[in-house]
């Protein structure tokens, strides 16, 4: 590429009308993730639109797709929430420009991975692709916790200090729910 020069760029913009989730709330928030965005940002402002009761979609393109992942996972566990997610992709185009005159300009036309997460305090459509509901992976962890505390219980005495402070917390959690 000595003899090319980086010309225009062409990206396929994305608002709001080509995000691929179907039935989309009328009153939601749009979090398009960059690389460079700091995620206590991107969390404290998506938390405040989850208490006011709105839904959140976030978007993620090429490098910024695991933040965008994170934050919506976070945002999900912390309201205990609702999720759809897609993946697509975004067309670019580069063009580049020849230094020398017995060169033709190329087009490179590249698809850059694209994921849309939306997240909902309200039921979803549990037969869309990429649903998943709210997550009860902490009461599993927490009852497997509590059976190898209680098998440790028999054989040690130390354990069966740490295994009644479990067995607290259990009953609470469950007392709570």
């Amino acid at each position: 590429m000595d003899n090319y020069k980086k010309g225009a760029r062409i990206e396929e913009v994305i608002n709001k009308d080509k995000i691929p989730i179907p039935n989309l709330p009328n009153d939601f928030e749009w979090m398009q993730v960059s690389a460079g965005s700091r995620m206590r940002n991107l969390l404290e402002y998506a938390t405040n639109a989850m208490k006011s009761g709105k839904a959140v979609v976030w978007t993620g393109i090429g490098p910024s797709l695991g933040k965008a992942i994170s934050c919506a996972e976070i945002l999900k566990r912390k309201y205990n929430a609702h999720q759809i997610s897609k993946i697509c992709y975004n067309k670019i185009e580069d063009h580049w420009e020849p230094c020398l005159p017995q060169l033709e300009p190329l087009i490179v036309r590249r698809d850059i991975p694209t994921i849309h997460i939306l997240i909902s305090r309200e039921p979803l459509d549990v037969n869309e692709p990429g649903y998943q509901g709210p997550d009860k992976s902490d009461v599993f962890w927490l009852s497997k916790a509590k059976e190898n505390m209680e098998d440790r219980e028999k054989n040690n005495r130390h354990a069966r200090n740490r295994a009644k402070a479990l067995k607290k917390l259990t009953d609470r959690q469950e007392s709570a729910s």
